[in-house]
């Protein structure tokens, strides 16, 4: 099959694995040290997918052919697809020649399970120790790695890999049981656990090798089995804490060809999926716990209309409003539209005057948000509305536009 036909469908299998974003890589440049590519600190990311997402990383399988039957994946082996494979040194070519037309600024490899799992991740390990060491590519490399392979494979693929990610897919045992009965959640923690161990030790030891220096990461598909908003948030939470995660992903359920009779019949909303990065943004930059975040919601989903931010602050009424001028900057925090790049500036700008109302209009995005949950020297809230009211007033609904005026 000619490469171009292979890279069609490889590039196209990828669509459905969202890990992929490039930011946290270790900073190396080829017109300091020589060699082929460059990678920063700050991310690679500059193309758009239709979906939204932004990257430049060339994305692609190494095969969409895999022993295993997993339901929700399109490549399963009872899938009826085309199938593909590229050899090492194609993915290899195709990595150079794509960064030498601009076109790209790393690479991003999964693959299928062929033979066994040591040998997918074998052949893996050797794409990236080939651009790595024959070519000295410096650019952003991401592995995906197979939890059923052996750890001195996995160990390989940190030295050479920029970030690796193992899918967990489904936020629960009982999930993966049902649609992924030949996977194991107990290998895939074990896995993340040796990942995490190792990433630690090797930003400890400053003199060893480096290994996987932009962390690891993971996703969880939305929507395929009945889990609900609380159960994801709950799992990414113990993920986060457990293995120390660069990132988890969410990728809202879309059907799939030939699907099978377990999964829904209808695609997950994306609004949901858009909830849960941001309750994601919560537990990760914010301080909120994932209990919290659905403490007192309904049927444990988050609000599709509002985000999660907001809809804790209604439904803690009591926390608020929040003097500008004395609150510590976890109850800053907490406010809805202060972020946390405007809580810092709050924070230094008190220290010379007490804040007045215009001082906040400069410093904060959505003022109109924060009037009803702040305080500063020459504004309170005229009277506390109850939630429907609040709501009505900070999240109103849009209203369709007559075509007639």
């Amino acid at each position: 099959m000619p490469v171009a036909d292979k890279l069609e469908i490889l590039a196209d299998a990828a669509k459905y694995d969202a890990s992929c974003a490039s930011s946290g890589g270790e900073r190396r440049n080829s017109r300091n040290s020589g060699g082929i590519g460059s990678s920063t600190g700050n991310g690679i990311c500059h193309s758009y997918t239709p979906d939204g997402r932004c990257v430049s990383l060339l994305k692609i399988l190494l095969t969409n052919a895999c022993v295993y039957d997993c339901a929700y994946c399109i490549n399963r082996r009872s899938s009826n697809v085309r199938r593909a494979r590229f050899t090492v040194q194609e993915v290899v070519d195709l990595t150079l020649e794509f960064y030498k037309r601009n076109y790209i600024e790393g690479l991003f490899l999964s693959s299928g399970i062929i033979r066994s799992p040591d040998y997918t991740m074998e052949a893996l390990v050797r794409v990236a120790r080939t651009l790595r060491t024959d070519h000295a590519f410096r650019g952003y490399i991401h592995l995906k790695s197979i939890p059923e392979a052996s750890p001195d494979l996995i160990r390989d693929a940190g030295l050479y890999a920029d970030r690796l990610s193992i899918n967990i897919e489904l936020p629960t045992e009982e999930s993966l049981r049902r649609f992924a009965p030949e996977k194991r959640t107990a290998t895939i923690h074990a896995t993340m656990r040796d990942l995490s161990e190792k990433i630690a030790d090797a930003k400890t030891d400053t003199r060893g090798p480096r290994f996987s220096p932009a962390g690891q990461s993971t996703q969880l598909i939305v929507g395929a089995d009945s889990s609900s908003d609380s159960t994801v948030l709950a799992t990414a939470s113990a993920l986060y804490g457990t293995y120390r995660l660069k990132r988890i992903y969410y990728s809202a359920f879309s059907p799939i060809p030939d699907a099978s009779t377990l999964l829904p019949a209808r695609p997950a909303p994306l609004v949901r999926e858009n909830r849960l990065y941001q309750a994601d943004w919560l537990m990760r930059f914010y301080g909120f716990s994932a209990a919290e975040i659905l403490a007192g919601s309904v049927d444990d989903m988050l609000d599709p209309e509002i985000d999660p931010k907001l809809a804790w602050a209604l439904r803690n009424r009591d926390r608020f409003p929040v003097d500008v001028n004395t609150a510590e900057r976890e109850s800053l925090l907490r406010v809805p539209g202060l972020g946390v790049r405007t809580v810092d500036r709050v924070l230094s700008a008190r220290t010379h005057s007490r804040l007045r109302l215009d001082d906040i209009r400069r410093l904060a995005g959505s003022f109109r948000r924060l009037l009803p949950f702040i305080v500063t020297a020459d504004h309170r809230p005229s009277r506390l509305l109850d939630r429907a009211a609040l709501r009505s007033v900070v999240a109103p609904r849009p209203q369709q536009m007559s075509l007639f005026g």
